[in-house]
């Protein structure tokens, strides 16, 4: 989730100036992973196709003592780098609990049941198209997930008209999607799993719920913990990025003996430009190179990617707009304030767009190459087909005033 003041942590001299200011638009690390995508996708089909193949099987061996690790580069960013891409996830989830939007019940209702009816109807869209099939139906989670970033980048770009309640929709419905994705990868996502770790495990969360517990507001002593936890859900069978979460629920919000200090706001300050310039970047460009020159239409209405595709596009849409239409017009909820129906919808769609995450999950869901890049296939025709409808409906409305009506 972008937010300015986060990018603004950049210290002024480190960067040219119009590159700092550059990374303090609101869609700039959406822009900076469409590139990196663009990019991956040229090379994927390009006559250096080979070298990009290298790169991302590029095997990297880590160790200690007589624990040796070694797994390809996109493995790494995998397990590695987007553990701090969870970390922020934590870390948001937890400012805005306390004391964002989500601290307030009265204003989470209908962005929290959006959320749930865009993530369910995807997921039944999947399981229509794969329910007799074995090997792909663990990929039902895949259309499920949003990317807030080039959600975000698409609103504001094409979006300059777009009162700001629909911009807080759009981010509260993303963080209640990040929420769940999160419990769906713990829950659904993980291999056997092994007792002595899980054992350690459970005291490294004691230990950092103790840190929290003791208002320790230095960052070191849970990020220690949080390396520790990351071995122990490595080998337990549980996904490591379980620990950037867990790290950062248990960095304090305010320092009791300070309470202008926030250590939370402070991490997220440091980490957001390397997650949103480096992080996701990288993984975008490690995970969106499908080599198209072997696919035909068929390979596009294969179950899997069609699923994947049709579940993003029409799922999320059908999702969030529908549920947030029976709420308001059953007068449970109110329409967001300066916002009409138009509005609710043209979020509804860019909220189809999943890459990331629904990469990220496809990668858990299938270890098989083939499987992998039908993933790639459906998650780029998917999110592709939301930003340009998105587009189209957000040119349309942009200078249109909004007529409040929940009638």
């Amino acid at each position: 989730m972008q937010h300015q003041s986060e990018i603004n942590s950049v210290r002024k001299g480190i960067l040219p100036r119009r590159i700092r200011t550059f990374m303090e638009t609101e869609s700039a690390s959406g822009i900076v992973m469409i590139i990196c995508a663009v990019l991956a996708l040229l090379m994927a089909n390009s006559p250096f196709s080979h070298v990009y193949k290298d790169y991302i099987h590029l095997h990297i061996t880590l160790g200690l003592g007589d624990k040796i690790i070694s797994e390809s580069l996109s493995h790494w960013v995998k397990d590695i780098l987007m553990v701090f891409f969870f970390l922020i996830i934590g870390l948001e989830l937890k400012r805005e609990m306390c004391e964002g939007f989500l601290s307030k019940r009265d204003q989470i209702i209908l962005p929290l049941l959006a959320a749930l009816g865009g993530m369910v109807t995807p997921a039944l869209i999947f399981f229509i198209f794969n329910y007799n099939n074995p090997e792909t139906i663990n990929g039902w989670a895949i259309p499920s997930a949003t990317d807030i970033a080039f959600a975000l980048a698409i609103l504001s770009i094409l979006g300059k008209n777009i009162p700001p309640a629909i911009k807080i929709f759009l981010l509260a419905v993303a963080i209640f999607d990040d929420l769940g994705a999160i419990l769906i990868i713990v829950t659904f996502y993980n291999t056997g799993l092994a007792v002595i770790p899980l054992l350690l495990a459970s005291l490294g969360i004691a230990a950092i719920v103790a840190l929290n517990r003791a208002n320790i507001s230095s960052i070191t002593p849970y990020i220690l913990v949080g390396v520790f936890l990351w071995f122990c859900f490595y080998y337990s069978g549980i996904h490591t990025t379980l620990a950037g979460v867990i790290v950062g629920f248990a960095i304090p919000m305010r320092d009791k003996n300070d309470l202008h200090h926030s250590p939370l706001n402070n991490c997220m300050h440091f980490l957001h430009p390397w997650v949103s310039f480096m992080v996701l970047p990288i993984f975008a460009f490690t995970s969106a190179g499908v080599d198209l020159k072997g696919l035909s239409i068929s390979s596009f209405l294969e179950p899997l990617p069609l699923g994947i595709a049709l579940g993003l596009f029409f799922g999320k849409q059908i999702g969030i707009f529908g549920t947030s239409w029976l709420l308001i017009k059953t007068r449970l909820v109110g329409m967001p304030e300066a916002t009409n129906w138009r509005h609710l919808y043209s979020v509804s769609v860019i909220a189809g767009i999943g890459f990331t995450m629904s990469l990220f999950i496809g990668m858990l869901a299938f270890t098989g190459e083939h499987l992998q890049e039908m993933v790639k296939v459906g998650v780029i025709a998917g999110s592709l087909l939301c930003v340009i409808w998105g587009s189209i409906v957000l040119r349309f409305i942009a200078n249109k005033p909004a007529i409040v009506s929940a009638k």
